[in-house]
């Protein structure tokens, strides 16, 4: 792994570590939601785990076709930057998208089921970044859903953004619950 990616990698890492403790201090209360129609921390994690499944399922499948990635341009740059000031603001919101909705199973296991997933999903997405072609690192790997095409960069930050926003949501759910 390259030394900008292995930084990011641990960046996610060290995220994905605090979430942790901050959905786990819950205690029994890290499966209630905070008001109608909202999430529970757990579901908050159950989200997090669905969504960088797809992330490394989809990434693992342009790498097949890597012969037809293009190169990121100008324009996914600045899509990729304003997706991480979004995703970085306090009071932005976003409804998950539907095809992740889809993806996501009705039933919560628990916490530490979700973890387990998580980890084996994480030393996946590790071992791709490990064998990461350098000639690709400049290619468009993922489809984002707002921002479209970003790089594997950009990718691994809009990871490390969507776990921070989230665990603002987990630090409100917190707050309502105490």
């Amino acid at each position: 792994m390259n030394h900008r990616l292995h930084l990011r990698f641990e960046q996610l890492e060290w995220a994905t570590t605090q979430l942790f403790r901050s959905v786990e201090a819950l205690g029994d209360k890290a499966r209630t939601a905070p008001g109608p129609g909202q999430w529970s921390a757990v579901q908050v994690v159950q989200h997090l785990v669905v969504a960088e499944t797809g992330i490394g399922q989809y990434m693992e499948k342009k790498l097949l076709q890597a012969e037809g990635l293009h190169k990121a341009g100008f324009g996914s740059f600045l899509k990729s930057r304003l997706l991480r000031v979004l995703l970085r603001l306090p009071f932005t919101r976003f409804k998950a998208p539907a095809s992740l909705a889809k993806l996501t199973p009705a039933e919560i296991p628990p916490l530490s089921e979700l973890q387990a997933e998580w980890e084996a999903v994480r030393r996946r997405l590790e071992r791709l970044l490990n064998e990461y072609p350098g000639n690709l690192l400049d290619r468009a790997i993922f489809k984002h859903p707002r921002s479209g095409m970003l790089t594997i960069y950009q990718t691994l930050d809009f990871m490390l953004d969507h776990v921070l926003h989230h665990q603002k949501q987990v630090e409100r759910i917190s707050k309502a619950l105490a």
